[in-house]
């Protein structure tokens, strides 16, 4: 009696724990699990500790909610210029609805490995080939909303389809390299002969500046020598008149001063000729006093009527001459200097009277 006791609550103790396991269900992080009743979906089971009718339910798919990576394997596209051209890709997806994931595809991975394969050949054969290899983004995105749109009922999110390669056959490469090249040289061509037409363009305009400059330079140089020049008349008129104002009012020492100035400049020109070595002069040094006495005397007869009447009586005598070779240090004003005489005329001796001559 008492094994049969004993044998019971053995039994019954077998049984609940064989009831508990069957209805309590720990679901990881990360997954969901459905619950099926009779063969039928019933609801999920989300992640921890969750409780089914043992025996009468259980798990029927479990799935990973976590975002995942799905590889591409490289396959051949026909592109719109019809260039063959290999490429892979990755596609990442995550699965958002668990029961669909589960109930509405089967293979999931294999379903969207087929989608983006297929995909990946419609939206890179409608294109060229050179925009082929310069629009990655452009496939991208369009890869994105396609397969994200025909795996939307299975529950699923593809979060992002990345191309990783493209490669064209080999002679299709050479070709391509060869055409960058004449690209790139023609390029350098462009610019190297717009460099050489602003070159030339710089050196026009800097030679341009240069005449533009020297001919308001030239202009200025004449407009300055031209007043100078007239500065020097208006000065040159201006002692004229002053020594005409001088004779006229019977002041004959200014005439002297000027005839002899005159004279004395003459004959230093004609000593600082470049192209005279040796000067022939006509007349000795003291002559030139002479002269000048007699010059004197001559606007004293002229101008001399409204003077005194002692110097319009004045006895006409001969001129007194300096001898032919004057000594370098004598003090009639006379100097020597090589073959020609260079006389000095003081103001004391151009101021003396000297009586004109009848005949010289």
């Amino acid at each position: 009696m008492e094994f049969g006791a004993n044998l019971a609550l053995l039994i019954l103790a077998a049984v609940v724990i064989l009831t508990l396991y069957a209805g309590i269900k720990i679901v990881p992080q990360g997954s969901n699990f459905t619950v099926e009743r009779f063969g039928r979906y019933t609801r999920t089971l989300s992640p921890g500790l969750n409780m089914i009718v043992p025996f009468f339910d259980r798990i029927g798919a479990r799935l990973n909610m976590m975002e995942q990576v799905l590889d591409v394997p490289t396959q051949e596209v026909i592109t719109r210029d019809n260039a063959t051209t290999s490429v892979d890709a990755v596609a990442f997806f995550q699965v958002l609805n668990a029961a669909q994931a589960a109930y509405q595809v089967s293979d999931l991975q294999y379903a969207i490995l087929n989608l983006t394969m297929t995909n990946i050949r419609t939206v890179m054969g409608s294109m060229d080939l050179d925009e082929l290899l310069s629009n990655r983004d452009t496939i991208n995105d369009r890869l994105l909303r396609v397969l994200d749109q025909a795996a939307h009922p299975w529950g699923i999110k593809i979060t992002r389809v990345e191309i990783k390669d493209i490669n064209p056959p080999k002679d299709l490469i050479d070709s391509m390299a060869r055409q960058m090249k004449a690209e790139r040289d023609k390029r350098a061509q462009v610019l190297e002969a717009e460099g050489d037409r602003n070159a030339q363009i710089l050196r026009a305009e800097g030679l341009k500046q240069s005449q533009i400059l020297e001919a308001e330079g030239k202009r200025e140089a004449a407009y300055r020598e031209a007043e100078a020049r007239e500065r020097l008349a208006e000065a040159e008129a201006k002692a004229t008149t002053m020594v005409s104002e001088a004779i006229a009012q019977g002041d004959v020492q200014a005439l002297n001063y000027f005839v002899a100035q005159k004279y004395t400049d003459a004959l230093a020109e004609m000593a600082s000729a470049k192209n005279h070595k040796v000067i022939m002069m006509p007349l000795e040094a003291t002559s030139l006093i002479g002269s000048l006495g007699g010059i004197g005397a001559i606007a004293k007869e002229v101008f001399g009527n409204s003077g005194t009447g002692s110097e319009q009586s004045a006895p006409s005598a001969a001129p007194r001459r300096a001898p032919a070779k004057a000594a370098p240090a004598r003090n009639d004003g006379t100097t020597r200097s090589g073959s020609a005489d260079y006389v000095s005329v003081p103001n004391h001796i151009i101021g003396n009277r000297v009586p004109p001559t009848g005949s010289r």
